[in-house]
């Protein structure tokens, strides 16, 4: 089995939704929709409180070349523009709160059905790639347009769609390959057609999905796609982890992915890319995973962006007993909430409900130098000491360390004996080192 060629841990999986079909949920009375579900600018609002809006109309413009749409998720009222509002990051986003009028009326000339979507110009699948808002929804929220529109000097002759999903209890992207396999090629194949006809495609998925495996092998025959088999092992999904893997090649610091010829893309983004091209759909909902061992009713749902936290949860039940922890995302490089308040945004994938006995013990000792941090780190770093950089403030250290090379994994974490909080202080070491830069 193929996989990347250094560190990397093989955290219990907890697959515990994988065999749950995917069902949609309501869309709430009340929506929270946030400007800032993407990397860069927030969008810029173009609506005002009182006004009447569509499903999918556009509410907040993007600003800046690095920024994306926003739209309505429901028809009904703008019931108010808060300055802030806790975001899924734990900081603050401008938000648009609308109240829905239950018609889920669609705006004019969207929710169509294109006959040939290959057939549209470049310059018009861009367009409405940009338009609908697609984002990278494994994560990152990169906006797609930006990463599909590479520099002319940069020559990309890999297409990688990841379909690894190493996070454990994350299921959304397993699903949808079982159940819209040739949706996800569809727009797999409209994003590598924006290249060199010669550009080879390739989907990896771990190996621990046999069944995904299965059904976008039988989708892709006859295309130009070729089916890769991962050896499971964490973070594979990762995108420098995976064109590794599938290439060979290892990007340096500082380098992105067309540096070294290759795009990856997550399944849900090349899923949502195709609606946004062949139906001129806006992306205004998402699948995602309600998880944990004190869910009582674990789900894969299709949820409408804006919908908060504890919309899902009572949507679903609630949970058994009580939890002291709420995760957005997989419990590796999720993000602990403070409140279940924090709306779904476009690049939520999970949302968790722990109830961690352990969590009053997960106290950090002294580094004890075992070097586990090390033997675990994908990306061939000394966690141990990015972390005690960020931890002592040693700014002037911080450059050329590496610092920036992490991709907050959490593998070292995982694995660290003195239970230290290694990841958290090394983000905190890259806030403090770019607070500096500004």
């Amino acid at each position: 089995m193929r996989t990347f060629n250094q560190g990397g841990v093989h955290p219990p999986e907890y697959k515990l939704t994988a065999d749950l079909a995917i069902e949609r949920m309501p869309t709430p009375a009340r929506l929270v929709i946030l400007l800032s579900q993407h990397l860069g600018k927030p969008a810029k609002p173009i609506v005002g409180k009182g006004d009447k809006v569509k499903k999918g109309q556009l509410i907040g413009a993007a600003d800046g070349f690095i920024s994306s749409n926003i739209h309505a998720a429901t028809s009904g009222t703008v019931h108010s523009l808060e300055e802030r509002w806790p975001a899924p990051t734990g900081q603050y986003a401008p938000a648009i709160v609308i109240e829905s009028d239950g018609t889920e009326t669609w705006a004019d000339g969207l929710n169509i059905d294109e006959e040939k979507p290959l057939e549209l110009s470049r310059e018009e699948k861009l367009k409405r790639i940009s338009d609908a808002g697609i984002v990278g929804m494994g994560g990152a929220g990169f906006p797609t347009h930006v990463k599909l529109n590479p520099p002319k000097d940069k020559t990309i002759d890999t297409f990688i769609l990841n379909g690894a999903e190493c996070e454990p209890f994350l299921t959304p992207d397993y699903r949808l390959m079982l159940e819209r396999p040739a949706e996800i090629l569809k727009g797999l194949e409209i994003a590598a057609s924006l290249f060199s006809k010669d550009t080879k495609i390739y989907i990896g998925i771990e190996e621990n999905k046999p069944e995904a495996v299965k059904a976008m092998e039988k989708a892709a025959q006859g295309g130009p796609f070729t089916v890769v088999s991962l050896k499971t092992k964490y973070p594979q999904g990762c995108e420098k982890q995976l064109i590794n893997t599938i290439t060979g090649r290892t990007m340096k610091e500082g380098q992105l992915p067309f540096d070294v010829g290759a795009l990856v893309h997550n399944v849900a983004t090349m899923f949502a890319l195709y609606e946004a091209v062949a139906k001129k759909r806006p992306l205004v909902e998402r699948v995602l995973t309600l998880s944990g061992m004190e869910v009582k009713n674990r789900k894969n749902l299709i949820v409408t962006v804006g919908s908060l936290v504890k919309d899902v949860i009572e949507h679903t039940g609630g949970t058994t007993t009580e939890i002291n922890q709420v995760i957005i995302g997989g419990p590796m490089m999720g993000k602990a909430q403070y409140t279940c308040d924090v709306p779904v945004t476009k690049t939520t994938s999970g949302i968790l409900l722990i109830n961690n006995t352990e969590i009053d013990s997960l106290r950090e000792r002294p580094c004890v130098r075992c070097g586990k941090c090390i033997s675990a780190c994908p990306q061939g770093r000394q966690p141990w000491l990015l972390a005690d950089l960020g931890q002592q403030r040693r700014l002037g250290d911080m450059p050329g360390c590496g610092l920036m090379d992490c991709m907050e994994c959490g593998s070292c974490t995982y694995v660290c004996p003195a239970r230290r909080n290694i990841v958290q202080w090394i983000k905190y070491g890259k806030a403090v080192n770019a607070a500096r830069k500004r």
